[in-house]
């Protein structure tokens, strides 16, 4: 079917006249902040203590903008007659945003839950340099983290978790019976002693027949 001469004309004035008796709506930032998803992908946040210095962040990282330094210290054994051994201790962990792409590969990759993306977008500075956040600036992002989605009402437990649950819930169970048997020890009343045998009523003992005492004269 040929089309209308001028009929794309219309249409593009139909949204035309369409949108200009609309309100506009026009977010005043920054006197309005934007309302975003709580898992937006705003700053990578690092929780430091879950950090073991694996380098895998680093190693995966596609711009190479994961910058981190380490030490190993000796831990003296735990019990005596026990081995040492050594940890890697972290120096520096720095993430250069003006190289980043927000790609979440480092945040995916981690292992042990140290990398968290964070909502919060208003780090822009006037010099590129200030864009490599360090270890204290990635640690304050971090409380800025939302909570994860709570679990489904079907889903399975973590085992994390249950194992904790089940091993607090062992641990209260040995103190409530340590606490029960204490107090029915400081309940129960001493019982006396038994008396000893008393002093003999009997007879003395005869003459001794080998003394010749005793005996007849």
């Amino acid at each position: 079917m040929t089309p209308i001469p001028g009929s794309g004309l219309a249409k593009g004035l139909a949204v035309t006249l369409r949108t200009m008796t609309r309100k506009a709506v026009t977010a005043q930032y920054p006197d309005v902040l934007p309302e975003l998803p709580p898992r937006s992908r705003g700053v990578i946040g690092l929780f430091e203590e879950n950090c073991t210095v694996c380098m895998l962040c680093a190693r995966e990282c596609p711009d190479w903008c994961i910058y981190i330094d380490s030490h190993k210290e000796t831990v003296p054994a735990a019990a005596p007659g026990g081995r040492e051994r050594s940890r890697n201790v972290l120096d520096r962990f720095a993430i250069d945003f003006s190289l980043c792409m927000y790609c979440g590969i480092c945040i995916e990759v981690c292992p042990f839950d140290a990398l968290f993306w964070s909502p919060e977008f208003e780090y822009a500075e006037t010099d590129i340099h200030e864009l490599t956040h360090e270890r204290d600036k990635l640690r304050e992002w971090m409380w800025t983290v939302p909570a994860p989605p709570p679990l489904d009402p079907g889903a399975e437990e973590p085992k994390e978790i249950a194992a904790a649950r089940k091993a607090a819930e062992k641990l209260a169970a040995a103190e409530a019976a340590e606490a029960a048997a204490a107090a029915a020890a400081a309940e129960t009343p001493a019982t006396p002693d038994p008396p000893g045998p008393g002093p003999a009523t009997g007879p003395g003992p005869g003459p001794d027949p080998a003394s010749g005492e005793g005996g007849p004269a």
